[in-house]
């Protein structure tokens, strides 16, 4: 019965977004172990979030609640490039990753970004899926740039989006 409840939204916080800010590195470095197989650690989150051409954002359970995914994005405007997207696999499928994405681009476009970049291992699907959703189209290829878990060379594929 709790699953039907939960497929409603029954007795669920609702997901909030916010600037993501230090006190989140923590939290952004176990999303990102879980979701990559090279994780970056807490460090590394605590100097790009400090970077004054990084943005990045959180989606919490509820206001106050535990780090359920993020965006993190670094760039000069007109043009900035998504570092990095991770969702907690409790909270995948259930648009954490497209609501991040939406709320980014608004504020990005308030901000006088036209132009999004990324780049985005070809095998990996659910990134793919969300991305196509989003609006990106392919714009170039990187044969060999990744190496997936069994050490194959895999491609990386640039992706763009306008947003303004």
């Amino acid at each position: 019965m709790s699953g039907l409840f939960d497929r409603f939204g029954f007795g669920r916080r609702e997901v909030a977004l916010r600037p993501a800010r230090a006190a989140d590195a923590e939290a952004m470095a176990r999303l990102h172990a879980a979701s990559f197989r090279l994780g970056w650690d807490s460090a590394e989150f605590e100097r790009l979030l400090a970077n004054r051409l990084a943005r990045a954002w959180v989606a919490t359970r509820g206001p106050s609640g535990a780090v359920l995914g993020f965006i993190l994005l670094s760039g000069v405007s007109p043009e900035i490039e998504i570092l990095s997207i991770a969702v907690a696999p409790s909270a995948r499928g259930h648009g954490v990753g497209r609501r991040l994405v939406e709320a980014a681009f608004g504020a990005l476009a308030a901000e006088g970004f036209t132009a999004v970049f990324l780049e985005v291992e070809e095998g990996n699907r659910a990134a793919l899926s969300l991305y196509a959703r989003s609006g990106f189209r392919e714009i170039g290829r990187r044969e060999g740039y990744y190496r997936t878990g069994t050490g194959q060379p895999a491609a990386a594929l640039t992706m763009r989006r306008d947003i303004a």
